[in-house]
């Protein structure tokens, strides 16, 4: 009905925004011909992110005191987050400090591109496009069977495709189950989740905000102005939802990343 609605006075039509919308001319065209080009804005988005993260921490840790200045207390806060919660708690005390600076840098990396797009001007989480997503996972999918390699051999690949007490004749279901959930069913979820969770939040912010501004400004109707306004009152909520699911996935992306590690660390244990 919203949408006959737009569709009504003026004989004005709404062209409900695409994912191509926030998009900003190619900076180095080349391979554009297979979707984003070399460098363009999502990108562009990711070295940035790079550098605020680096301009960041350093600015935080340049001038330590006993007594933390603002700057100070939020990059310690967000690193004993790290620490603590995914390192430790996840990891082990045994095994937890060599891969705090690993899941440190998925976190902040994620976390980063995600509050991207509650940027106005950017407006572009760049894990709302598949292609990042499916790099970062195939970073953590990587490490930890190589993880796995490394503590346990290639006898590593038998421990987690074939459970410990399972009888002999339901192994020929089991073990094909264990091969596709744990390496080709977990990455994809791993990656698929928070492009998937991205992109759809930011699509409907995009559509809400669109929706009102022409229901406000390109409509005649009182009552239409009267909706778009509703609309755009309820846009600022779903504004602020976005950030909470923004952090929330960097969250999940690195818990998932700290569990996958600690499977292929004590995977002679399960």
């Amino acid at each position: 009905m919203l949408t006959l609605a737009l569709r009504a006075a003026d004989g004005g039509e709404f062209q409900p925004p695409s994912i191509n919308d926030t998009h900003l001319p190619e900076i180095l065209p080349w391979g554009v011909e297979w979707g984003e080009g070399f460098l363009g804005k999502n990108g562009l988005v990711l070295l940035v992110s790079v550098v605020i993260i680096w301009a960041f921490f350093s600015f935080a840790i340049r001038k330590q005191s006993l007594v933390p200045t603002r700057t100070q207390f939020i990059g310690e806060s967000i690193y004993a987050f790290v620490r603590n919660s995914l390192g430790r708690d996840i990891l082990g005390e045994k095994h937890f400090k060599p891969w705090i600076p690993f899941l440190f840098a998925v976190f902040t990396f994620i976390l980063v591109n995600n509050l991207m797009g509650a940027i106005p001007v950017i407006q572009m989480p760049s894990f709302s496009h598949a292609g990042p997503a499916y790099v970062m996972a195939a970073i953590v999918y990587c490490t930890w069977i190589g993880v796995g390699i490394q503590k346990h051999g290639l006898r590593y690949f038998k421990l987690v495709t074939i459970p410990s007490g399972v009888p002999w004749y339901v192994m020929p279901v089991m073990i094909p189950l264990e091969i596709i959930s744990n390496f080709i069913v977990r990455p994809l979820t791993h990656s698929l989740r928070v492009m998937a969770v991205m992109l759809a939040g930011h699509m409907i912010v995009m559509i809400a905000a669109a929706g009102s501004e022409f229901l406000v400004t390109q409509q005649d109707n009182i009552f239409l102005n009267a909706t778009g306004i509703i609309v755009l009152i309820g846009f600022v909520p779903l504004y602020f939802l976005e950030l909470l699911l923004m952090v929330l996935q960097a969250f999940v992306f690195a818990l998932l990343t700290a569990i996958y590690l600690q499977g292929a660390i004590e995977a002679d244990s399960h």
